[in-house]
């Protein structure tokens, strides 16, 4: 049965597909930031071994939430690692040893990344697909993306 939540189904298909984006980049930064927990060395080892679980602790959250928002308005989410890669607007590839600074950087940007993508869909969101639960959320992970890349932009420091 398909939701009368007042947002048509040719706009929450829209937002749906802006989400299953979001989705799919969340998806790769939890990868990235696993790999930084589990493949991290140097002296500082178990203090940024804490630092990422608690990180991916919080990403693996907004991944559910993200989820939950595009079954609530009616559409199923791109769940393979497949349609995921496609998707994405983040690299998954690692470039660098496997020491804080190389870790926190590229993690920062991608945490820069997502917010840029979410202040672009926004207003589309909101003004275009009248769907203003959706724009609140997403206007939320704003917020925790900011206060995590500001964490990870204090480390390298």
């Amino acid at each position: 049965m398909k939701p009368n939540i007042g947002i048509t189904e040719k706009n929450t298909e829209a937002v749906a597909n802006y989400l299953q984006k979001l989705l799919a980049d969340e998806f790769v930064l939890y990868t990235k930031t696993k790999n930084a927990h589990w493949n991290i060395e140097g002296a500082d080892f178990y203090d940024v071994h804490k630092f990422f679980e608690s990180q991916f602790g919080q990403i693996d959250e907004i991944t559910d939430n993200i989820a939950e928002r595009i079954r609530a308005i009616g559409h199923y989410t791109a769940s393979s690692l497949k349609n995921f890669l496609s998707l994405t607007h983040l690299s998954e590839v690692t470039e660098h040893q496997n020491d804080s600074q190389g870790f926190m950087r590229e993690l920062l940007e991608s945490h820069e990344s997502i917010i840029l993508y979410i202040r672009e869909i926004i207003t589309p969101i909101s003004d275009d697909f009248k769907d203003l639960g959706t724009a609140d959320f997403v206007t939320g992970l704003i917020v925790t993306h900011e206060k995590m890349a500001w964490f990870l932009r204090a480390h390298l420091k």
